[in-house]
């Protein structure tokens, strides 16, 4: 399944997720509404010796107005209890990795574990085209990860304790790469949708279970002297078993949503691991130690039953019934993956050490035979970008190890750096100095002005390095440099933002550097959000004009040049190009980009591949233009790998 095939199930799994609840609290109002209506009848016949207790009896009461108020009141509670989740989660996956107790890992951390997943997890962000997420460690003995977040931008990897301590790096590399799956597939949105919408029914089990408590207290407290004999006794019996069977029916419906929507995705994550990188052994090792693990997959969190289905393997013990599953079978997984697997959950001893010993820089040498950091100068053409495309949401092992060189082609100074929230910062601006040295001066002026004199001083420690790094490297450093630029308050990222403003009014105009930067962190850093994707193709002539005559500007100065690179892009869409206006209008190209966000994801391929056409019309992209067309894309929301050489 191509990325763009997955984010459209994805889009439509919400909409059965809907059809989903709406059954759900369809068989919640019934329940409840007969509920009240057992209990008003007898309520209502307290001084008859003999009642009527034929179901015809308690059915009388029922009325048009019972049944409207019992609607409206479920429904009060589901919406509200939705949306007061929803306000709990608004902080993306942060918010859930903190509710399940994790702490975020410290970039620059010594603990020789905690290094490792965070070099595997940037790795794959680089590989895939994603900006880095923060990770989070549990402390649990347990094997087990999540992803979580609404978006890339938002999107956390969560991992136990267990998971780091026992897995080796090609195992760690094969669950990472399945999370990173539900985060390509639109699956990790999903999850979190279902957090809220569960949590409005699951809430009135939850008061109906309170109620229950309360009632038995009363109970226990005793109730009036006088010696006329009623039915409260019956009243109270029948309203709790009601509360009972509503709070039970709330679990269930629960339960069966997140089973239906789960389970399948998580064959498809597993999938998607073995292709990511080419090797069945990483994830199905990886499975085998949970089943040899004495605390499996479990987790000891008190909410990890609410996020059960965001886990990598079954996160809470099932009981007598296998239906409520989240996850399938271990062993049926284990042999997806592993078709030859002997059944038996017996491991060797953890031996990740033996893969700590040796440097960084030499790490699965034998996956990347004479890769080298020159690669990344090798010349890119039309078959570089076609293939990009082709492996948004499934990058391979030849996009793995490009990552790897990247990485190691970074100084490591720099590396380092982009990990301290004051020094990513500093990086980031130091890639805004103007390359003619009176302009750069006077930036720099202007930024001793606005600037933390901390951040300043940065600034200038780093920024020789900086002007010097290879075109390729500058879009790795900024996604290296996320996850410490997301963790600034709001004061400090809009102190960020102030900063970067400055820089870039400092000569009076805007570059289409400038822009992308600027736009690519506030995408992901900021809160900037496009709405509901819904609009097609045909709808955006105008807006897909503008960002093509911007980049056919940018590769070349020649007007019939850039008259060619535009008609071969127009053969890739379905509509011919009118004239745009001026393509140094950065403010227009702005709002356009935001409305070709909101493009469903079936329109989107068009558009890349109008885009790839016009960057490659000549038959080389240069790194600038590729650099360009990756940027452009992430702001489209359509994570882009790296472009590879024919050789690679």
């Amino acid at each position: 399944m191509d990325f763009f095939t997955a984010q459209d199930q994805a889009r439509r799994n919400t909409g059965r997720l809907v059809v989903l609840l709406v059954l759900a609290v369809l068989a919640l109002i019934v329940v409840t509404t007969l509920a009240i209506a057992v209990a008003l009848y007898l309520m209502g016949d307290q001084t008859t010796a003999q009642a009527d207790l034929s179901a015809q009896g308690m059915l009388s009461t029922l009325s048009i107005e019972l049944v409207a108020g019992v609607a409206i009141g479920v429904l009060a509670v589901v919406v509200l209890g939705g949306l007061f989740k929803r306000s709990q989660l608004r902080r993306g996956g942060r918010a859930v990795a903190e509710a399940l107790g994790g702490r975020e890992i410290n970039l620059n951390t010594r603990d020789a574990d905690e290094r490792r997943i965070l070099n595997v997890v940037e790795e794959m962000a680089i590989a895939s085209g994603t900006p880095v997420p923060s990770v989070y460690v549990l402390e649990e003995e347990s094997i087990n990860a999540f992803a979580a977040g609404y978006q890339t931008n938002d999107a956390v990897i969560g991992i136990t304790r267990g998971t780091i301590r026992n897995l080796n790096r090609d195992e760690l590399q094969g669950v990472v790469a399945h999370e990173f799956s539900h985060i390509l597939h639109g699956d990790m949105r999903l999850n979190m949708r279902l957090i809220s919408i569960l949590h409005g029914i699951l809430i009135i089990g939850f008061l109906g279970s309170m109620l229950l408590r309360s009632m038995h207290f009363r109970r226990v407290g005793g109730g009036g002297g006088g010696g006329k004999r009623d039915n409260s006794g019956a009243i109270i019996l029948v309203l709790g078993a009601a509360l009972m069977v509503i709070g039970y029916a709330g679990t269930f419906f629960g339960n069966v949503i997140k089973s239906a929507v789960s389970r399948q995705r998580e064959y498809l994550a597993d999938a998607s691991a073995v292709q990511y990188t080419r090797n069945p052994q990483g994830i199905g090792n990886a499975l085998v130690k949970i089943g040899a693990n004495s605390q499996g997959s479990y987790l000891q969190a008190t909410q990890a039953a609410e996020f059960s289905h965001l886990f990598f393997g079954q996160g809470m013990r099932l009981g007598f019934t296998q239906m409520m599953a989240t996850h399938p079978p271990l062993k049926d997984r284990i042999k997806r993956v592993m078709p030859g697997w002997d059944g038996r959950f017996e491991v060797a001893s953890p031996t990740h050490e033996a893969v700590e010993s040796a440097p960084d820089t030499q790490r699965n040498e034998a996956s990347s035979p004479g890769l080298t950091a020159g690669t990344l100068a090798a010349v890119l053409t039309a078959a570089s970008a076609q293939t990009a495309i082709g492996s948004m949401g499934q990058p391979d092992q030849r996009h793995l190890a490009q990552a790897r060189a990247t990485l190691d082609a970074l100084p490591e100074r720099i590396r380092t750096a982009a990990h301290e929230p004051y020094a990513a910062r500093a990086l980031m601006y130091a890639l805004l100095l103007s390359d003619d040295p009176a302009m750069r001066e006077h930036q720099v002026e202007v930024l001793q002005q606005t600037a933390l004199p901390d951040v300043y001083q940065a600034l200038l420690d780093y920024a020789p390095e900086v002007l010097t790094l290879e075109v390729g490297l500058r879009l790795p450093l900024i996604e290296l440099a996320l996850p410490a630029l997301r963790s600034l308050s709001m004061l400090q990222a809009q102190h960020f933002r102030l900063c970067m403003e400055r820089l870039i009014e400092a000569d009076g105009q805007v570059s289409l550097f400038e822009w992308t930067l600027y736009q690519l962190l506030l995408n992901n850093v900021g809160e900037q959000g496009s709405g509901p994707a819904n609009l097609r193709l045909n709808d955006l002539q105008r807006e897909c004009g503008m960002l093509l005559a911007v980049l056919a500007a940018a590769g070349q100065d020649d007007p019939d040049e850039i008259s060619a690179a535009l008609k071969a892009a127009e053969n890739e869409l379905p509509f011919a190009l009118t004239a745009t206006q001026d393509v140094s209008d950065m403010r227009a190209l702005s709002l356009a980009v935001e409305r070709l966000r909101r493009l469903k994801p079936l329109h989107k391929p068009a558009l890349l591949q109008a885009m790839a056409r016009c960057i490659e019309h000549s038959g080389r992209i240069l790194p600038a233009e590729a650099e360009l067309f990756r940027a452009m894309a992430d702001i489209l929301d359509c994570p882009m790998p790296p472009l590879l050489s024919d050789e690679a």
